[in-house]
C-alpha cells in the first residue's frame, strides 16, 4: 500500500506528516511518497523524508500511485477527475463546501474530513480541530499582545504604576481555554463568557472569571461548539457583553456553529464603547466571524479598535501545528489499516462513518445527505 503527501497551496505552511510521523508509516512496510518541498515550511527538508524511508515524487506521479492521499487542503479542481478510486483525507469544511463534495463524490473519491469526527472520548487522538484551536487560541494572545499598545501585566515602577490590560474571551473551546491560560501567564485580567455552564470549572481554574448568563439553551452534544440560543438569551447575553467589552482592552472570540454562519457577538455600539487602541482576535473569521467588520485574512481598524480576522493562526507555528497534525492522522490510519498494512475500511466503527463524506459515488455523510 502507498499513501502519498501532497504539497498544501501556497498561503499553508503546515503538511500532513513530518518526517518523524513517516518514519512510523515506513517501520510497517508502507510505501510513503511526498511531493518535493511538501515539508518546507514546516522546517521538514526532502532528506528528512528521505532518511525516515519515503520517497520524493512529483505531484502528478503521487496523485496516479498513492492509494491514500494525504492533503490538509482540497486539490485543486483540475486533479479531481485524477483522484477517482483514491481515499483523500483532509480538512475539507464540508458543510459549508456541499457542491464540491458532491463533484468528489461523482469523481469516485472516497473522502475523509477529519474536521467532522464525532466529537468524542475514543475521538479525542485524532481531533484535528482541538489540536489546531489549542494554538490558535495560543497565538491569539500573542498576536494580541503585539499588537496592543500597552503592557499586559501589571507593572510597579519609579515612573508610576501600569495596570494590567483586561482581557475578554468569548467562547471557552479548546482556542478559548488555551487563550486564558496564555493571557494569564502574561499578567493580564481575564473574563470569559461562555454559553456552556459546565466550563465554568475549567475557566476558574485557570484563574480567569466567568461571566454568567441564565437560561442558555443545553449546547451538551453539540461536540464543543455553540449552538443557537433564543431571543431572550441572546438579548440578556448582548447586554453582558457590552457591559464586559466597555472595560476589555482585548477581546478574542471563538464562537462557532457548525454549518452556519458565526453567531454575531460584537455589534458596532459596543465597539465604540472600547478604549482606543484596543484589538479584537476574531477567530472565526473563516465563517463570517463574531463581529459584523471582521474579514478573514485582514485587519480592519473602526473608531480606534483593530479587528483582526484570522481564522488559521495555527498555520503561524507549522512545525509544531504539523507535529500534532500529523499525530491526528496517524491515530486515524490506525482505524482504516490493518497490522498487515492494507486498507479495511470498517463501516460499523462510528469515527470511520463519521468522518467519511463521500464513497462509492455518493455523499455518504448524514448531514450533507
Amino acid at each position: 500500500m502507498t499513501i502519498g503527501i501532497l504539497k498544501e497551496p501556497t498561503h499553508e505552511t503546515r503538511v500532513s506528516l513530518l518526517a518523524e510521523a513517516v518514519a512510523t508509516l515506513t517501520k510497517k512496510a508502507i510505501t510513503v511518497i511526498v511531493e518535493k518541498d511538501a515539508g518546507e515550511k514546516a522546517f521538514c527538508s526532502n532528506a528528512d523524508y528521505e532518511n525516515a524511508g519515503a520517497q520524493i515524487k512529483t505531484r502528478d506521479e503521487i496523485i496516479s500511485s498513492s492509494d491514500i492521499l494525504l492533503a490538509i487542503h482540497q486539490p485543486e479542481q483540475s486533479k479531481i477527475q485524477n483522484l477517482k478510486s483514491k481515499i483523500v483525507i483532509g480538512v475539507y469544511q464540508p458543510l459549508y463546501n456541499p457542491v464540491q463534495m458532491k463533484e468528489w463524490a461523482t469523481a469516485g473519491i472516497t473522502t475523509f474530513s477529519l474536521d467532522m469526527l464525532p466529537r468524542t472520548t475514543r475521538a479525542q487522538s485524532m481531533d484535528i480541530l482541538s489540536s489546531q484551536a489549542n494554538i490558535a487560541g495560543y497565538k491569539a494572545v500573542l498576536t494580541a499582545a503585539n499588537m496592543y499598545a500597552r503592557y499586559f501585566p501589571m507593572f510597579m515602577t519609579a515612573a508610576g504604576s501600569i495596570k494590567p490590560a483586561k482581557v475578554l474571551i468569548l467562547g471557552a473551546g479548546v482556542a478559548g481555554l488555551q487563550a486564558v491560560a496564555t493571557a494569564r501567564r502574561l499578567g493580564a485580567v481575564v473574563e470569559v463568557f461562555d454559553t456552556r455552564p459546565a466550563v465554568k470549572e475549567e475557566v476558574m481554574s485557570l484563574g480567569a472569571k466567568f461571566i454568567e448568563v441564565e437560561g442558555a439553551a443545553d449546547a451538551s452534544k453539540a461536540g464543543g461548539y455553540a449552538v443557537e440560543q433564543t431571543e431572550d438569551f441572546m438579548q440578556r447575553q448582548k447586554a453582558k457583553i457590552a457591559e464586559s467589552i466597555a472595560k476589555a482592552d482585548i477581546v478574542i472570540t471563538t464562537a462557532q456553529i457548525p454549518g452556519r454562519k458565526a453567531p454575531v457577538l460584537i455589534t458596532e455600539e459596543m465597539m465604540k464603547a472600547m478604549r482606543n487602541g484596543s484589538v479584537i482576535i476574531d477567530l472565526a473569521a473563516a465563517t463570517g466571524g463574531n463581529t459584523p467588520f471582521t474579514k478573514n485574512n485582514e485587519t480592519v481598524h473602526l473608531n480606534g479598535v483593530s479587528i483582526v480576522g484570522d481564522s488559521s493562526l495555527s498555520s503561524t507555528m507549522p512545525s509544531d501545528a504539523s507535529k500534532v497534525y500529523g499525530k491526528n492522522i496517524l491515530n486515524f490510519l490506525q482505524l482504516i489499516i490493518t497490522k498487515e498494512g492494507t486498507i479495511s475500511l470498517n463501516w460499523v466503527d462510528d469515527l470511520v462513518k463519521g468522518s467519511c463524506i463521500t464513497h462509492n459515488g455518493e455523499v455518504v455523510h448524514e448531514r450533507l445527505k
